[in-house]
């Protein structure tokens, strides 16, 4: 038996209410070929992918796995070099240089978020400066670490905490916003001076595409499997389990409401009773993060958010987000005037570019999710794979929004020559900054899976939504019936079938 019982307190991320000097030994089946869908937790065997696959989940169509046809640690690790360099290349050159009535003003990365906090705006510049700089180099380092790991034989012990936190802090790198933001900027300082492109802008170009084709290399999926599952771990309320591994084809499909997949690694686990939405099971045996059913207050926190996004969008609209003075004349300028002075200027597309990404995302963003979760409270069933694929929308555009916010501090950067011609930041600013991120905090606390429940197509309900809810499907007594048997992920690829009884769509 290995050593993981002298480890269980520290692996364990919640909160445990029983008593470890006696432990209750009580058995856990791990499900292998078994996964849960994460748009809406349908529950499907996934058989062995050959290189050029892709599985679905059939109901809401999900990407599951998929195998690439490049090698699985060579090609990302040769992308996270070329990041690396593009990277420290970018911090040393120079973005962009004004000349203004033979005044020049040079600026690279750090310029921006540095008067930011110099005009007494800290939290923007702060927030600028994360996502522009710390987080790109933190995933960097975190891809070199991961790929490291999936050199070794067998996953090192340190290796699962890195692969959670890549996922958490990927979505902050956003180099490819900054370069749109970049490209707004350029425009509005070209008609009031000579403006010269630095290599830090071609050099950000390509780290994006690298880091982008090297998220897409990466299979995690494989570097998983390095890691062996502990024949032991503690659950929520003390007692020590004891890990059976078995094979979804030689046990069938188990009753729903006892499964419970880590939201990391994706084991899947049956448990002796149904499993609870508002407890944490305990900690995973493979890669020891804290498993929950479905996301932890999951409607009540989306819903503070998206309150507190209304709140700020306001302010953000009606004032202005920057001021540009010019031989000692100027005003201060909306998100609106600024998109409507780009068309003015006959830039209609990146006039439509700036209305859509600044004006229109933020709102449909908390539309949409407003209407999720009212959706949810009242399990409806209507439109449920369409709110599915809305909200894979809504997650992956809504960190575009933060194309003004860059661009403003490009401007307030580059354009600093006292009376001839400034720009400062406003109010307006901080307060649609503070949108864009209570949005995105609102989407990841969401869990779409919850749709699925309410609607009662996930088995039999135990808790964690309204009582008229669970009374509503209460009545239902064949769990097997609402979430149906366990069915074949849909392949899509030129590669031979990896299963008689599967179905691909030719990509």
């Amino acid at each position: 038996m290995r050593t993981f019982i002298k480890t269980l307190p520290a692996r364990l991320g919640c909160h445990s209410s029983g008593t470890a000097h006696n432990p209750v030994v009580r058995h856990l089946r791990v499900i292998g070929g078994l996964a849960e869908c994460p748009g809406c937790g349908l529950y499907q065997h996934v058989p062995e992918l050959q290189p050029g696959q892709l599985a679905t989940c059939p109901r809401c169509g999900q990407h599951l796995q998929r195998r690439r046809r490049t090698a699985p640690l060579a090609a990302p690790l040769a992308f996270c070099i070329s990041s690396a360099a593009f990277y420290l290349a970018a911090l040393a050159s120079s973005l962009m240089t004004l000349n203004v009535y033979g005044r020049e003003r040079t600026v690279d990365l750090l310029t921006g978020p540095m008067e930011l906090m110099h005009e007494g705006w800290g939290e923007a510049g702060l927030l600028v400066g994360a996502v522009t700089i710390m987080a790109p180099a933190v995933a960097i380092g975190l891809m070199f670490a991961i790929l490291y790991a999936g050199t070794r034989p067998t996953l090192p012990n340190w290796a699962p905490g890195i692969l959670i936190w890549y996922e958490k802090l990927r979505p902050w790198s956003m180099v490819e916003v900054y370069i749109l933001g970049i490209f707004v900027a350029y425009t509005k300082l070209t008609d009031m001076a000579h403006v010269d492109v630095g290599p830090a802008v071609y050099l950000i170009g390509g780290l994006m595409l690298t880091m982008a084709v090297s998220d897409s290399t990466l299979d995690t999926e494989r570097i998983w499997k390095h890691r062996p599952v502990d024949s032991l771990t503690r659950m929520d309320d003390g007692a020590v389990v004891e890990i059976a591994h078995v094979h979804v084809d030689d046990v069938g499909m188990p009753p729903v409401e006892r499964l419970v997949a880590c939201p990391s690694c994706g084991l899947v686990g049956e448990m002796e009773h149904p499993v609870s939405n508002l407890r944490c099971v305990g900690a995973c045996p493979r890669c020891g993060h804290s498993v929950w059913r479905r996301a932890p207050e999951s409607l009540t926190r989306t819903t503070a958010y998206l309150i507190a996004a209304v709140v700020f969008y306001i302010p953000a609209n009606l004032y202005p987000v920057m001021t540009f003075m010019r031989m000692g004349g100027g005003s201060g300028h909306t998100i609106i005037e600024g998109a409507l002075e780009l068309w003015s200027d006959g830039m209609i597309p990146l006039s439509l570019l700036v209305f859509f990404a600044s004006i229109t995302v933020p709102m449909l963003k908390i539309a949409s999710l407003a209407t999720m979760v009212i959706m949810t409270w009242r399990g409806s069933r209507r439109g449920l794979a369409q709110r599915t694929r809305l909200f894979r929308v809504v997650d992956m555009v809504g960190r575009w929004s933060m194309i003004d916010v860059f661009m403003i501090s490009i401007l307030v950067a580059v354009v600093r020559f006292n009376a001839m011609a400034t720009v400062t930041a406003n109010a307006g600013m901080v307060a649609f900054a503070a949108v864009v991120v209570l949005t995105l905090f609102a989407a990841w606390s969401f869990d779409p899976r919850i749709m699925w429940d309410a609607a009662g197509m996930n088995g039999r309900l135990v808790d964690g939504l309204p009582r008229a809810v669970l009374k509503m499907h209460d009545t239902d007594t064949d769990t097997d019936t609402a979430q149906g048997p366990s069915r074949p992920a849909q392949t899509s690829a030129a590669a031979p079938r990896p299963a008689a009884n599967m179905e691909p769509n030719q990509a």
